[in-house]
């Protein structure tokens, strides 16, 4: 589920560094939300970002 549907961030894979230098697996994840919008007058749910969300890229069904 995480994946913007907008600008289409997905989830980003790297290395957990600890203190004495051993590295372990892990993810970062965009921090995306479902809501609803008005695509062409009509409601639609999708994922979306929360950075899409606030810069308004799309209109939020109310």
């Amino acid at each position: 589920m995480a994946k913007c549907d907008v600008c289409n961030k997905d989830h980003l894979f790297g290395s957990k560094v600890s203190h004495s230098n051993r590295k372990t697996s892990r993810a970062w994840k965009p921090n995306v939300k479902k809501i609803r919008i008005i695509d062409n007058g009509t409601p639609k749910s999708i994922n979306i970002c929360t950075r899409c969300l606030r810069s308004n890229k799309v209109t939020r069904a109310v």
